[in-house]
């Protein structure tokens, strides 16, 4: 090979920077002295006078006085002859229960600390291996009783709890200022190396920090109310000023936690009970763990910058960046979590999240589903093929998309941002063109492409699947496996936020129906500006005395589609109707609960015993705080608090969550007392409540009708039994319609129901 001309005089010059320095300071690899592996964890600038290295890690894994000791002379030999060698024997500190010949091969540097060796042998599943360290290399860390370390490459800095496996590991390191997932700085940082997620808004206009113990609720209030400056820094402050800043503290692997088959772990803090195999690269995380509620991940994932609660599961080529995974959530079949929350109890298999904040009880399954800038408010449930925002199907990046409780949009729906949806909206498969506005909660939106319109049917679920809404709550509660809540939910699907949603959709209806009689039932033109009210009052009145006047009327709805193609309201009659059985049968039920446990004798002892000021207005704005439902009066009494320091940490935040949810069974019976009064335009007596308790007892057979009929057809479907070769068949692969467990369980119900009613319904009343 031939060299370019003047190539001894850019090796002279090479040598030279070399032999200044200047050449190794430039380089991101550089050669130190021997003597600094192990040791100079935390710079001098950063120790406080008299206090040494270790003094954190001392804190976090104290001992009593006389717990360590040196190696005799005889263990230092075995040790040797076992082809362990150290920087300085002096630095390895041990128990009184060592054995130094459970040691084989290993190199130790720093100051090193061993626990008990005892005779005998760590399992876990199939995997055997003894206690003891082979093969490894310890940097300056504190071992635990009765470890088993085998081929760990590089252990640094790491604080191992008792009886944890830790077998073929590349790196476990950690660094003087690991966070571990938290978005705060440790002493000397910059600003612009501190970690945000950017949830609901891909330009970042709803940046949170995450930190561990972060909860849907606290990253919805500090998304949400960007505005109250005053707010923002206090959020930003309990989180700054919630943890420890010092540098040198040392990443922690709990008791009992396995590790094995993994690629690089850094800066990782790992509860008790964890299990993790085949990780390629664990950064910059607190993974919370204990024996009641274990975290496992598994092969092939890669999770960098972020928070993973109890009980969560991770596994097969997942990744995620920039995150907070809360309590029994999972991630599996390669899904990618990116700038997101996602709440309790959800399951993500495959498909790609990005920018979201998603409430408890979320599911989503398919590898070409695609979440994006959006706040999900839980109990959701996303289809194969739906794209849901993002700036691929939009002009800006800057969108968000809103939806309540039980979203649900099906296959291959296509939405745009900024769009917002009402709870419990079913969205039929389709290319949605425009943004939308749907107000209807438990309606079904289809996107008609034949007629060029975007039609609308409330009430959906109520009308045609109430098997599905029943499922659902029954799903809900059945699959929460928290041993611990720290996120409270309302699981029903009837509370006051979809009632208020309710009253909204009846208003709405009734002006729409008054317009379209207007326009096309009697022949006058509803003239341009006129206020709704007019509207309104002659819809109610249409609606409930003289519905036949309108069932052939188109019924328009505005304001639902960014676009100039129409929107139908359909069966708006019947989806009227079921609005009302439903805040009826709500208030009944809610009010009958609460009869039940106090244990009345009469209407009139229980009527005194609601809560005061059930004659006020009634509360209109309820906030799902991550599936706990507050009213609005007392959600800002608690920003006032946060705001003037009253409320100065997160657990004090979450104290105030956990009072608001012993208050909201007092909350809901008032709110649910006042739309029973609302709908029956009647103050409360004995006689209005009889009538209300008989039709609460229809509304509950119609449900178990309902709930019935929606599974029924199922089985009698003849293209559903093509598959089978027989009766036979079929009923070993799908069971019996009569042995269906929710049917069976809404039988049990309705029977229960309707025996409270009727010992209620009986009883006379001086009143």
């Amino acid at each position: 090979m031939r060299l370019p001309r003047g190539w001894q005089n850019w090796c002279k010059i090479l040598r030279r920077l070399g032999d200044s320095g200047i050449l190794s300071s430039m380089d991101e690899v550089q050669l130190l002295a021997g003597d600094q592996l192990g040791f100079g964890f935390i710079p001098d600038p950063y120790l406080p006078p008299g206090k040494n290295e270790f003094w954190i890690r001392d804190e976090q894994n104290p001992k009593p006085e006389g717990y360590w000791r040196h190696l005799t002379a005889k263990e230092i030999e075995i040790l040797v002859k076992n082809q362990n060698t150290s920087d300085d024997w002096d630095h390895i500190l041990v128990t009184g229960r060592f054995d130094p010949h459970r040691l084989l091969h290993n190199e130790f540097h720093g100051l090193v600390r061993i626990g008990a060796m005892e005779d005998g042998v760590l399992r876990h599943h199939d995997l055997k291996l003894p206690v003891g360290i082979s093969r490894s290399r310890i940097i300056s860390c504190d071992i635990g009783d009765n470890v088993a370390i085998h081929n760990v490459q590089y252990l640094c800095h790491y604080i191992i709890g008792n009886r944890c496996i830790l077998f073929n590991v590349d790196e476990m390191n950690t660094t003087d200022h690991a966070r571990f997932g938290n978005g705060i700085l440790r002493e000397g940082e910059e600003e612009s190396t501190r970690y945000w997620i950017d949830v609901v808004n891909e330009a970042g206009g709803r940046s949170i920090l995450p930190f561990d113990g972060m909860i849907p609720a606290d990253a919805f209030l500090w998304a949400k109310f960007r505005d109250d400056q005053v707010l923002m820094e206090r959020f930003f402050q309990m989180t700054q000023n919630g943890f420890d800043t010092r540098r040198g503290f040392y990443g922690t692997v709990g008791e009992s936690s396995v590790i094995k088959n993994c690629g690089i772990i850094k800066d990782v803090k790992i509860g008790s009970h964890c299990y993790i195999k085949g990780a390629n690269k664990l950064k910059n995380l607190t993974i919370n763990s204990d024996a009641e509620a274990p975290t496992q991940i598994g092969e092939g994932v890669e999770l960098v910058n972020g928070i993973i609660g109890y009980g969560c599961h991770v596994f097969y080529g997942c990744k995620a960046v920039r995150f907070v995974l809360c309590d029994h959530s999972n991630l599996k079949y390669g899904a990618r979590l990116i700038h997101s929350v996602l709440g309790e109890n959800s399951t993500v298999s495959c498909c790609e999240i990005l920018n979201n904040l998603v409430f408890p009880i979320h599911e989503q399954h398919h590898n070409n589903s695609f979440l994006v800038a959006s706040l999900v408010m839980g109990q959701s449930n996303i289809a194969a093929g739906a794209t849901i925002g993002s700036n691929h199907n939009s002009r800006a990046n800057d969108g968000e998309i809103v939806a309540g409780r039980g979203f649900w949009p099906g296959l291959c729906v296509s939405l745009k941002h900024p769009s917002r949806f009402a709870s419990f909206v079913l969205i039929q498969k389709g290319s949605y063109p425009a943004e939308l506005n749907i107000p209807f909660p438990f309606s079904l939106v289809m996107n008609n492409e034949t007629k060029g319109q975007l039609e609308v049917m409330p009430a959906y679920f109520w009308m045609y699947n109430l098997y599905a809404l029943k499922r659902n709550e029954w799903k809900f509660r059945t699959r929460d496996k928290r041993v611990r809540k720290r996120q409270h939910s309302e699981f029903n699907a009837l509370a006051p936020d979809t009632v208020e949603e309710i009253f909204t959709a009846l208003g709405l209806l009734e002006e729409w129906v008054g317009k379209a009689y207007l326009e096309q039932g009697s022949g006058k033109k509803s003239g341009e500006g006129v206020r709704s009210e007019p509207y309104r009052n002659l819809g109610r009145s249409l609606l409930k005395e003289q519905p036949e006047l309108i069932r052939g009327l188109t019924v328009y709805g505005e304001g639902m589609e960014n676009s100039n193609r129409p929107v139908v309201i359909l069966k708006s009659v019947e989806a009227y109707r079921a609005y009302k059985d439903m805040i009826l049968y709500y208030g009944v039920k809610t009010l009958l609960d609460a009869w039940e446990r106090g244990r009345y004798s009469s209407f009139e002892e229980f009527r005194r015993s609601l809560p005061e000021a059930v004659a006020l207005k009634r509360e209109t704005c309820w906030f799902n705080l991550g599936g706990q439902l507050v009213p609005a009066s007392k959600l800002e009494a608690l920003l006032a608090d946060i705001r003037s320091s009253r409320v100065r940490t997160w657990d004090e935040l979450h104290a105030r969550y956990d009072t608001l949810w012993e208050e909201y069974p007092v909350d809901k019976l008032r709110h649910a007392f006042q739309s029973l009064q609302e709908l029956l335009e009647e103050s409360f007596s004995s006689s209005l409540w009889r009538q209300a308790l008989l039709e609460a007892e229809r509304i509950q057979e119609y449900i178990l009708q309902g709930v019935i009929q929606s599974r029924k057809k199922d089985y009698e479907n003849p293209f559903r039994k093509a598959s089978f070769r027989s009766e036979e068949e079929e009923r070993a692969v799908l069971g019996r319609f009569e042995e269906n467990p929710l049917v069976k369980m809404v039988e049990e119900e309705t029977q229960v129901f309707k025996d409270k009613i009727r010992k209620r319904s009986i009883r006379k009343d001086p009143s």
